[in-house]
């Protein structure tokens, strides 16, 4: 098995799983210890505790999330707000382990479809898509900043743009990727 297929395999675990039926059981438990999903490359990671101001519960890694964060440069985690589910990946070079979540979806067989820019309430700016398979449909919105708190809209949310400019950065630097993954109702647009 490559890297690449390894890779891909993780992603869509850490993407599906939770929302096939474990994450409104996971949303009042009280989840794995948070360095269960460090790698053993990674310093110990200040995990964020909230998300647009709502207390996040660390979810447990799969097995098969275990095997890729033992491998990715950086540390992997899953959280839940009890209503979507937000994969942190936190690394401190450039890599292009770390790609875009629309590679992980259109690997686990979901239709991606809609990918545009968007800014929250809190005027921080995301790349969000629509994914799709037989009946369930998901928003997906990530971007990649120096902080996992990061209000002031500073950051990236093209893998590629942030890989280069990472790359030829001179001095060092940790970076968080986030990804939020919210079921949409049916007929809900993306």
């Amino acid at each position: 098995m490559n890297v690449r297929t390894f890779f891909v395999g993780a992603c869509l675990a850490a993407a599906v799983l939770p929302l096939l039926g474990a994450l409104p059981a996971a949303s009042g438990a009280a989840g794995g210890t948070p360095a269960a999903a460090v790698g053993p490359r990674s310093p110990v990671i200040e995990w964020p505790t909230h998300f647009r101001g709502r207390p996040l519960t660390h979810l447990p890694p799969t097995a098969l999330e275990a095997r890729f964060a033992a491998r990715f440069p950086g540390a992997v985690a899953r959280f839940t707000d009890g209503e979507q589910l937000l994969i942190v990946r936190h690394v401190r070079r450039a890599t292009r382990l770390l790609h875009p979540a629309s590679d992980c979806f259109r690997a686990a067989g979901y239709v991606v479809a809609g990918a545009h820019a968007a800014v929250d309430q809190q005027g921080v700016r995301w790349r969000c898509f629509t994914a799709t398979r037989g009946a369930e449909r998901l928003r997906v919105c990530e971007r990649i900043s120096e902080h996992p708190d990061e209000a002031n809209g500073s950051g990236w949310t093209d893998v590629s743009a942030w890989f280069w400019e990472a790359q030829l950065r001179r001095q060092g630097s940790a970076w968080w990727a986030m990804t939020v993954v919210t079921p949409l109702e049916a007929g809900a647009d993306g």
